[in-house]
């Protein structure tokens, strides 16, 4: 960018200063869309307005240095909000418009840069399989039966993997950038959850309000607990950074009692399940038994959908409508949730059930990305209803391979199904054959948070939603570079 000949210099009466022309200029430019900005923001009553100079500002960092902007994403991953324009679209913020400026960005720096690009990333089998699921999601949404929704979820699918698959996998690639990584995002994401608990701990740490408190940070209880519990193994790793001075050890440890505290208060059955799998998990990778568990759960699965897809016996599932309601109290709830007496719970079993009968009519390419609320009420069992099923909100079928299946066929669903035992089978190998001992650490709280995310995935559908889709990625991102690293190590050697 050439900017204008004059010496600015004489302009502003700055001759005896050393500052370049260049940043001069900048300074300018940026002061004139300060006082713009701020004129038409009151004159047109549009707050927004005021952010224009730090959009702008921000624009020329991600054209002269994008990494810059990739930590500023990661720093407000934990901080991001739901926000909804007028007329109902709804995004992240900051997060989403971010992510989607790298996005652009990063693809055209691969356009300069693609001859000295090395492809080690890009051909590496996880990368691989993931393209694959992609290449399927694109298929199903061609042949959507609502392609407009279709396209949209696309979109989505695409900034995703993107920024914080690729980006993420070109910028995270040693063991000093995991650390960088960390406390860029620990340090906002401690302040949210303190934030939260004191908020709680305000109303006595009541199970009946707990979602008042979670706001603007976190939509509900649920995904409160999933990103804590998805980040508890790296703050687990990051006490072994600091063995050696005291204080910081002491801070690691007590961040991970707070941390456990905080989710135990959550009253989150899905993250208490999740640890519990996970602690069970650390051993299985140990002794190398993963392939092992990863089969028996794969015919498990498939037996017990088998089981109760024979002859119709879900309907013997059918909830009783005057008694699956919301309960107040916790321990009402898990009560409840053991006798299908828990609202939440069987609405799921609702949803799952029209998922199933909405798989049967497209089994090859499912009804489309994203379109499993335009057709589950037409395909819904009436015997399954609760009285929270008109679905105001719109949510989801609060099952990732399910919702998988409905909307992209039983191919699709086996390829992500596949894809992240895949994930995971490789990570194992990839633990095993790392010499460095603090690196094999780093691999196992990848591996631990992957399993978190694949349990929470069960019941809840979070791959292209804020916080949760975030980490899936750079997760997968991180593993694949720590077994580059590996190699490249090993071919030094």
């Amino acid at each position: 960018m050439t900017l204008p000949d004059i010496d600015i210099r004489k302009v502003f009466y700055l001759k005896n200063t050393s500052i370049p022309n260049s940043q001069l200029w900048l300074f300018a430019g940026l002061a004139l869309s300060i006082i713009i900005s701020s004129l038409l923001a009151i004159t047109l009553d549009e707050m927004l307005l005021f952010g224009l100079p730090a959009g702008l500002l921000l624009l020329y960092q991600t054209i002269v240095d994008f990494k810059k902007v990739f930590f500023l994403l990661l720093f407000t991953i934990p901080l991001s909000i739901e926000f909804y324009f007028p007329g109902g679209l709804g995004t992240d913020l900051p997060t989403e418009p971010l992510v989607i400026g790298l996005m652009l960005a990063y693809g055209l720096f691969i356009m300069v840069h693609w001859q000295s690009m090395k492809s080690n990333f890009l051909l590496h089998p996880i990368t691989l399989f993931l393209l694959l699921h992609l290449a399927w999601t694109i298929f199903a949404t061609i042949n959507s039966n609502l392609f407009l929704v279709s396209f949209k979820f696309l979109l989505a699918k695409i900034w995703y993997i993107v920024g914080y698959f690729f980006l993420a996998g070109s910028i995270l690639k040693t063991d000093k950038d995991v650390r960088k990584f960390f406390w860029i995002i620990f340090i906002p994401f401690l302040f949210t959850v303190v934030l939260t608990f004191l908020r709680h701990a305000a109303i006595s740490f009541s199970f009946n309000h707990v979602h008042d408190v979670m706001r603007p940070f976190f939509r509900n209880h649920v995904l409160y607990a999933a990103i804590m519990a998805i980040f508890l193994p790296y703050i687990i790793l990051a006490t072994s950074w600091y063995r050696k001075k005291p204080f910081f050890y002491l801070f690691m440890v007590s961040s991970v009692l707070f941390f456990l505290m905080a989710i135990y208060l959550s009253y989150t059955r899905t993250a208490y399940v999740s640890l519990i799998i996970a602690f069970g998990s650390y051993f299985v990778i140990r002794l190398k038994l993963l392939k092992i568990a990863s089969f028996v759960s794969i015919i498990i699965l498939f037996v017990a959908i088998f089981s109760v897809v024979k002859e119709n016996r879900y309907m013997e599932y059918a909830p009783d409508f005057e008694k699956a309601i919301t309960h107040k109290q916790f321990d009402d709830l898990v009560s409840a949730t053991a006798k299908g007496e828990d609202v939440s719970t069987m609405e799921r079993v609702y949803r799952w059930v029209a998922g199933m009968q909405m798989s049967k009519k497209e089994l090859f390419t499912g009804h489309g990305p994203g379109n499993f609320y335009n057709f589950y009420k037409r395909n819904a069992v009436t015997a399954f209803e609760t009285y929270v099923s008109d679905n105001p909100d719109k949510s989801g079928i609060h099952c990732y391979y399910l919702m998988v299946m409905t909307d992209q066929g039983i191919p699709g669903a086996l390829i992500f199904l596949f894809f992240t035992f895949f994930v995971l089978i490789k990570g194992e190998a990839i633990y095993h054959q790392t010499e460095n001992k603090e690196r094999r650490k780093t691999i196992m709280a990848i591996l631990l948070s992957m399993i978190i995310i694949d349990a929470f995935l069960l019941i809840n559908d979070m791959v292209e939603t804020d916080k949760v889709g975030a980490f899936f990625f750079m997760n997968i991102a991180l593993l694949v570079n720590m077994d580059l690293l590996n190699k490249k190590e090993a071919a030094s050697k």
